[in-house]
């Protein structure tokens, strides 16, 4: 069989551009290579080239009155929560203006104003859920706001007007929310049963949220609060709608919890009630602190409603209406 002759090989020439840069790279000498390196300032670090570093997120300036380092504030054993020139501003208006607290722990405490005073805005700043404009807040000498997760893990919260996922049923809503504080399935099972008990809301629990009355709404949401076994409790209206028979089941509860060395900060707009749990408070109008401290120093040896109207200028004389005497039938 005849073999067909292979064809030549031609070379073939590489473009001139290429040649040249082929040229230039071998004929560069290395010591230049070397003095191009040194002298070539390094301005990335290794760290940088392997991971770029993300660009800073824009964040709302807070004034604060003392900033310190959250790591050089030791823990207190003595002040549950300390709040230092509060602020917080809705346009020009000062929702809350400068207000100081100091809550002892294992203390009940109790904030009452009228309403506008500023104390659901003061509580949701306190626990984190809204960035004041200015001042400090400590839990137990961690800033909220520069250490929140370290400060949230001491804290329950039931936040105002709170929405609850009432398509749960009461034993799935206790479950996620343990869950969500980190809690592993066989402790959130038992502190779930104890604090169902402990409420009165054992044999309700297999029922939806939705189904629930206003009373055992409130309850749930608490136990919700409480399943984490925080030491502080910020409870913003824990009573309101609430019937008489659910509010001594809570109160028995709080005191229990109190007296275990807890601490509960509450606001609240009955007075009677204030006054005969609380042992502190505060009365709060536009925005500041009024009077703040031991019950008995605060009161004056008045009531609290007394002196809440005195403080806050409830009292006003009603002028000019003399057409209200005369009915129109």
């Amino acid at each position: 069989m005849l073999e067909r002759p292979e064809p030549p090989v031609e070379a073939i020439e590489a473009p001139e551009d290429v040649v040249l840069l082929v040229e230039e790279t071998v004929e560069a000498p290395v010591d230049e290579l070397a003095d191009e390196v040194v002298e070539t300032p390094l301005e990335t670090s290794v760290e940088e080239l392997v991971e770029p570093p993300a660009p800073a997120k824009k964040r709302r300036p807070v004034r604060r009155t003392a900033p310190e380092s959250p790591a050089a504030t030791p823990a207190s054993a003595d002040v549950a929560l300390s709040v230092q020139g509060l602020t917080k501003f809705f346009g020009s208006a000062a929702a809350v203006d400068g207000i100081d607290l100091e809550v002892p722990a294992g203390s009940f405490f109790g904030i009452v104003g009228p309403n506008g005073a500023g104390k659901t805005t003061t509580l949701s700043m306190v626990t984190g859920l809204l960035r004041p404009d200015g001042g400090l807040v400590r839990v137990f000498g961690l800033d909220v706001w520069d250490n929140p997760t370290l400060a949230k893990r001491k804290i329950g919260v039931l936040p105002d007007r709170l929405r609850l996922f009432d398509r749960l049923t009461g034993a799935e809503f206790l479950y996620h929310a343990g869950a969500l504080r980190g809690l592993d399935r066989a402790t959130i099972a038992q502190r779930a049963a104890d604090l169902s008990a402990a409420f009165g809301l054992e044999h309700s629990l297999h029922r939806l949220v939705s189904d629930y009355s206003a009373g055992m709404t409130k309850k749930i949401a608490i136990a919700a609060a409480m399943i984490h076994a925080p030491r502080l409790l910020v409870l913003d209206e824990p009573f309101e709608s609430v019937d008489p028979v659910s509010t001594s089941v809570v109160l028995d509860v709080l005191r229990r919890f109190t007296a275990a060395g807890g601490t509960v900060v509450l606001s609240s707009h009955s007075m009677e009630l204030t006054e005969r749990v609380c042992d502190a408070i505060a009365i709060i109008a536009d925005g500041v602190v009024l009077a703040e401290g031991p019950l008995a120093e605060v009161l004056e040896g008045k009531s609290l409603e007394e002196r809440f109207v005195e403080l806050a200028g409830g009292e006003a004389a009603v002028e000019g209406m003399e057409w209200l005497q005369n009915f129109s039938d």
